[in-house]
């Protein structure tokens, strides 16, 4: 059994290393918004229960045990959030939190149950995929709106920012999971996107166009 800290760590480690080969400490520290110090104390126990290869000053990276849980804690955060979203009416943007101490119940048989009730979703509300019960999972082929030509569009189907103002941002916008846009024009002074969606035009920011995925 690994502590709520212990799934933190791991969760933390696994998402730092879809961006690097070897993550390091601090990077774990800034993520988890703690000290470098408290990081090695806590990398010392995972490695010693064969959860993580970590060398002092060469990188962290997870063992296959402990890759295994932080695929597990991140089935039952999507699912929660689906289960919120779809169940019991929260918006997107309040759920992270809640599904956040809710992924840390111990019961995989709960969670079972939770995904058939809820029929095998594939994405959670932010149009992150949903790991299977064997940890098996389609990686999201999506690109940010920024790196889109004029004239190209496609289906908005998930968000690289998972902040409560960005996806309240998104709302008020109407770019919401599901929606077709097309970039209509790239303003050069600051790089404003101008899209094409249901019929009328809107400007977003460079940041917004970085963040907001589509699929083409």
């Amino acid at each position: 059994m690994n502590t709520l800290a212990e799934e933190n760590y791991l969760k933390a480690i696994y998402k730092l290393a879809s961006l690097t080969e070897n993550v390091s400490t601090n990077q774990i520290a800034a993520s988890l918004e703690t000290k470098a110090s408290s990081v090695t104390d806590m990398l010392r126990k995972l490695s010693d229960k064969t959860l993580i290869n970590y060398t002092r000053y060469q990188g962290v990276s997870l063992t296959e045990a402990g890759e295994k849980v932080a695929i597990n804690i991140i089935r039952k955060h999507r699912l929660w959030e689906y289960f919120l979203v779809e169940k019991l009416n929260f918006k997107w943007d309040e759920v992270h939190d809640m599904a956040e101490e809710m992924e840390h119940i111990s019961s995989n048989e709960l969670i079972d149950r939770l995904d058939e009730f809820m029929g095998f979703p594939k994405r959670d509300p932010h149009g992150d995929p949903i790991p299977d019960c064997n940890g098996q999972f389609k990686t999201n082929d999506l690109k940010p709106i920024s790196a889109l030509a004029v004239s190209a569009g496609g289906i908005i189907s998930g968000v690289r920012d998972h902040t409560s103002v960005f996806l309240q941002y998104l709302e008020k916008q109407g770019l919401i999971i599901g929606k077709k846009i097309m970039i209509k024009e790239v303003i050069s002074y600051d790089n404003t996107v101008v899209l094409q969606m249901d019929n009328k035009t809107l400007q977003i920011s460079r940041e917004v166009a970085n963040n907001l995925l589509i699929a083409i």
